[in-house]
């Protein structure tokens, strides 16, 4: 449905946006105490006893009415441009703000002036509901503004396709877990007076997963980013993570949501701007040779690709819950909504201790608490959801826990390189996969690609990485020479040889740190003049065989790439510098 252009003058357009910017500066208060500036006597003829309720009406306009009559007046008008914009008549909505910006033209009120802030106020108000109109492009809201136009075109029809074939079993297991919070969601999106069909928008974004996490980073039933999450009130520290909460995060997709259908007015481009941000949207939209769209599928065309199949795919999820049997579908049946109570608690405890003693299941409290990232109360005041009818053994299971400390959990940095997997850098730095999946949020196959920045959990004070494995020199006629394995990097083999990344690529004329498996690289040990070989016999230990040539253990190891707890067997060959060699 196209709108015709409005009469509103563009110069008073743009005087109304730089107000918005700049109403606040105008609210300045004299240092002096407010009292209203008293006219003359001589000039007024009014009583100075007279109470100074009355007083502003002295003011007057241009045509000689008092303040409060034309602030009033102003006000209905704007009330007028309300009810016009819910039904859709932009013309009769942006006149009736023209009238009421017209109207407080009329009135020119001294800085201290006790209807000044009224002005202000409602100077406000029509700037920003003329920003509102201007930034949904005069798309007309109509039944858009409360039903979601369900379009079946080929983009719809091949997303129904893809539900029917390869994502069939996403598709019936999202239906399936989505019986646990959509009578929430519901229930959130009527108190806002929204579609209840924006209750589905979790089957694209999560699969109703509240722990479903992007490559965007986006996490959570209604995936957000951390930085959209915080600006609609969802917290993120080191305890929790509010993005996973349910109803919390219903609650901002709800504010969300809503404030986007305040800019663009039509809930497809709502949707749109939800996938992938309003600003985005709007660059687009502004990239527009004319100045409103006749309908989303106009802008489809030119959205990221990811953004452009979000659209369809929703309403191909609506299409199919609406009618499965048109579409070849025996939906399942959902799974019981969640139930449960509360109770309020201040201090870290143990959730799997705490189902221990209530004899639940280990993860059914971090299932009703999924915000908890260490699956622990934080410590501080926090409402703990439990099971319905455990609330009294609740809290003296509760009480008689001590507190929990966690562990303060340092990470080391790694920078992937080509040929390493995620199971090799676990064994490399004495963690678990696991441990590393759940720091860097990596996915179920664990795909990591050279150059990838990966922290590594660690708990030691020390963050300096000590190779697991030994590292062997050999000798090629008067060298020594290291055979580069699957994992190494110049990094490591110059640290375990005792010797300097600059000296082993000059050396082997290296123009960069890059060494592939199976490379021969000569190294020059510092130190290292006048070694000979050592063969280990029966009953050695590093430390007997460094008394025995006079040397520092620490030497010993470090030329022979062992640790301190490093294992050697009869026959093993071992450098040794003997003391006569370094006089």
């Amino acid at each position: 449905m196209k709108i015709k252009k409005s009469g509103l003058n563009p110069i008073t357009f743009l005087v109304l946006l730089v107000m918005l910017s700049s109403c606040t500066q105008q609210k300045k208060v004299s240092l002096q105490p407010s009292q209203p500036r008293l006219p003359a006597v001589k000039e007024t003829g009014i009583d100075q006893d007279q109470p100074q309720a009355s007083l502003p009406d002295i003011e007057k306009s241009a045509d000689g009415d008092s303040p409060t009559e034309i602030l009033e007046e102003a006000l209905d008008a704007y009330q007028d441009a309300q009810t016009a914009w819910e039904k859709a008549d932009i013309d009769t909505a942006l006149a009736a703000l023209d009238e009421a910006y017209s109207l407080l033209l009329q009135l020119d009120l001294d800085a201290d002036s006790p209807h000044l802030q009224e002005k202000n106020d409602l100077r406000l108000l029509i700037a920003q509901r003329i920003q509102e109109i201007y930034a949904s492009h005069l798309i007309a809201v109509g039944t858009n503004h409360r039903e979601i136009p369900l379009t079946e075109n080929k983009y719809v029809l091949a997303e129904i396709t893809r539900f029917q074939t390869k994502e069939r079993q996403y598709f019936m297991d999202a239906y399936r877990r989505s019986g646990m919070y959509m009578e929430m969601i519901r229930k959130k999106l009527r108190q806002a007076g929204m579609p209840e069909d924006l209750s589905w928008i979790p089957v694209i974004e999560s699969g109703f997963k509240v722990k479903a996490y992007s490559r965007a980073r986006a996490l959570g039933l209604w995936q957000f980013i951390s930085s959209t999450g915080y600006r609609f009130g969802l917290k993120r520290n080191r305890w929790i993570d509010e993005r996973m909460d349910p109803e919390k995060a219903t609650d901002a997709a709800t504010k969300y949501l809503k404030e986007l259908h305040s800019i663009f007015g039509d809930w497809t481009t709502v949707l749109a701007s939800y996938n992938c941000g309003e600003f985005r949207v709007q660059r687009l939209i502004r990239a527009q040779r004319i100045n409103y769209l006749d309908n989303f599928w106009d802008l489809f065309v030119m959205l990221p690709r990811e953004t452009a199949r979000f659209v369809p795919r929703f309403i191909a999820t609506l299409l199919i819950i609406k009618n499965p049997d048109k579409y070849g579908f025996t939906l399942p049946q959902p799974d019981p909504s969640v139930q449960f109570e509360t109770i309020q608690v201040n201090r870290p405890v143990r959730l799997s201790s705490l189902s221990k003693l209530l004899k639940l299941q280990t993860n059914t409290l971090s299932f009703l608490n999924p915000e908890l990232r260490h699956k622990a109360t934080p410590g501080a005041e926090y409402n703990l959801k439990i099971p319905a009818g455990y609330r009294d053994q609740a809290l003296t299971a509760f009480n008689s826990l001590s507190k929990w400390i966690p562990p303060e959990a340092t990470y080391a940095v790694h920078y992937v390189r080509r040929g390493e997997t995620v199971s090799g850098i676990a064994r490399r730095y004495r963690t678990s996969v696991s441990a590393i999946s759940r720091l860097n949020r990596l996915r179920r196959n664990y795909l990591i690609r050279a150059g990838q920045r990966l922290k590594i959990p660690t708990y030691r004070k020390s963050r300096r990485y000590t190779p697991p494995r030994e590292l062997r020199l050999i000798k090629e006629g008067e060298k020594l020479v290291y055979v580069v394995k699957r994992g190494d990097s110049i990094q490591v083999i110059a640290r375990a040889f005792n010797t300097t990344i600059k000296r082993i690529k000059e050396l082997n004329n290296l123009q960069s740190n890059i060494i592939k498996v199976g490379q021969k690289l000569v190294i020059q040990p510092l130190k290292m003049e006048g070694a000979i070989s050592y063969t280990v016999k029966s009953g050695d230990t590093p430390y007997s065989i460094a008394v025995k040539y006079g040397m520092d253990l620490r030497t010993l190891l470090r030329i022979n790439g062992l640790r301190s707890r490093s294992k050697i067997y009869p026959g093993q060959q071992l450098w040794v510098i003997p003391k006569k060699s370094r006089q």
